[in-house]
């Protein structure tokens, strides 16, 4: 850093010319001015300043190139994309996404720009479908879930989708360029989370996509919008003026709001960036007596991205994979279902059959975490997110499923009698984590004997990942119940050869 120091003799003026005065770094630059009359200028060298962790992360958003991204994170970052689509896919068909798109299309005057998912010839503005798709992705609590928890790719993905048709023609990004973005979002959320230990286990406070969401949009966005260094990390401080939801909404119809403010919110804040609104420079660092992110997390304790331009990036999805659900619920749900259902595996075998009759009690010992310990679910939504039914109804059906959170499957009189037979515990050595917690289904039949089944980890979860055939049927189900078979295998396709696309915005011709 060069500091440019002028004394000018009586009747000297500098002029600029230009406006590169601001973004000196070295005497060469200097060139740009020119002096009238007579006067005298002094370069003197200072120590460049401390870098700020807000403004690394701003140099690594914008410094960051395509050929850095290696190929287990481009393999691992497309199955997520697939999966989002085919979740996204899916959600259009439920009703709070409905809710959503109306509110939309009623409220707002229209912009013919960006698609949404599952509904040909409608379009909406920018912000507007990636808020709308947003819901879609996480209106049945079916897409994808990190550690430490949070929904990664529903917060990112259809803000870039969004931007992609929103750019002119000439201007279109590629497909690895929209790879590159989708990973910078990802990266952004997965960093900013492992700042805080609070934020490793099941939250009680935030929804975590609301917190981390809106800046993993807005710095994929800016990246996609291939903004300049300052205004990524402006466009991060204004999506932290944008972030934080509590959690007392989960389990309702507004929880999928969450994902479709964070996609949208985040894009917005790129687009404010770009026009020159500026915010705090230190939103990310730790300033004491003054909460910048730190607001969200008691313990948050943040360190500089070091720049990909010194050293190529080790990106966290190298690392560590996503887990993809099975069914659409809560992912704690997960674990309590696949406990239960080698319960029922264990009964079939050793009986020669299953009813209801034959239990007595139902024991769960799982983490404690208030939000999802609901006896009694009354809606589908409340069902995502009870130990209590998904248990039950791994017993009942020997599986879950889309339909098992339909009114007909919440209404069963076999499952009800079920749930009033549960009793929970939690041991102190299961922690509401999901990277350490474990779920055990202890069943007493009437005839006294007690059968067990426990699950430590569940398939689809990021140490036991779906396999390729797994996540493509799971794909296939969920897109090919609003798209026809070609439509399905075309976006496949896509996909799967994303990084060859000259053009990044054809994908979402599939997705209408």
């Amino acid at each position: 850093m060069w500091t440019l120091r002028v004394s000018l003799k009586e009747g000297g003026v500098l002029e600029p010319v230009g406006r590169w005065v601001s973004s000196f770094r070295e005497p060469r630059h200097f060139s740009c001015l020119r002096l009238l009359h007579k006067s005298t200028v002094e370069v003197q060298e200072r120590p460049a300043p401390e870098e700020t962790v807000t403004s690394s992360f701003g140099g690594f958003i914008h410094l960051v190139h395509p050929g850095q991204l290696s190929d287990t994170v481009l393999h691992r970052s497309k199955r997520m994309i697939l999966d989002s689509i085919g979740v996204g896919l899916l959600g259009s068909s439920s009703q709070v996404f409905e809710l959503a798109l109306q509110h939309c299309q009623q409220m707002y005057a229209p912009d013919y720009t960006s698609s949404v998912f599952g509904r040909r010839n409608t379009r909406l503005s920018p912000s507007l479908a990636a808020f709308v798709n947003g819901v879609a992705v996480h209106s049945m609590d079916f897409d994808d879930t990190w550690h430490p928890a949070t929904h990664p790719s529903g917060a990112v993905l259809p803000a870039l989708l969004a931007v992609a048709q929103m750019l002119p023609g000439n201007a279109k990004p590629s497909g690895m360029d929209l790879l590159l973005a989708f990973n910078v979002g990802i990266e952004i959320q997965g960093r900013l989370m492992r700042f805080s230990n609070e934020a490793q286990n099941i939250p009680n406070r935030f929804h975590p996509p609301t917190v981390v969401g809106p800046l993993g949009s807005a710095a994929a966005c800016s990246s996609l919008l291939s903004l300049d260094r300052s205004q990524c990390s402006n466009a991060l401080a204004i999506a932290a003026s944008l972030a934080g939801a509590p959690m007392a909404n989960a389990a309702t119809q507004s929880k999928p709001l969450h994902i479709g403010n964070a996609a949208r919110l985040g894009l917005e804040a790129a687009l404010l960036a770009s026009r020159g609104l500026e915010a705090s420079p230190l939103i990310l660092d730790s300033t004491p007596g003054c909460a910048g992110f730190n607001a969200f997390y008691n313990d948050y304790l943040p360190r500089a991205l070091p720049s990909p331009v010194e050293q190529d990036p080790c990106f966290l999805l190298e690392d560590q994979d996503i887990a993809f659900k099975r069914f659409p619920a809560h992912l704690g749900m997960h674990w309590v279902a696949d406990a239960a259902c080698s319960v029922r595996e264990l009964l079939v075998n050793t009986v020669g059959g299953f009813h209801p009759s034959m239990i007595q009690s139902i024991l769960l010992r799982i983490p404690l975490s208030k939000y999802i310990n609901r006896p009694f679910p009354e809606c589908e939504h409340q069902a995502r997110h009870s130990f209590q039914y998904n248990a039950c109804t791994a017993l009942l059906d020997g599986e879950v499923s889309v339909q098992s959170f339909s009114s007909a499957f919440l209404d069963r009189p076999e499952l009800l009698s079920l749930l009033s037979r549960v009793q929970v515990e939690h041991p102190q050595d299961n922690p509401a984590n999901f990277n350490k917690m474990y779920a055990e289904v202890l069943v007493t039949l009437t005839s006294g004997d007690v059968l067990k089944g426990r699950c430590d980890t569940f398939y689809g979860h990021w140490r036991k990942p779906l396999s390729h055939d797994s996540l493509l049927k799971k794909f296939r189900a969920n897109a090919g119940a609003v798209l026809p078979g070609e439509r399905v295998e075309a976006i496949i396709d896509t996909v799967e050869n994303i990084e060859d696309m000259q053009d990044c915005s054809h994908l979402t011709m599939h997705l209408e």
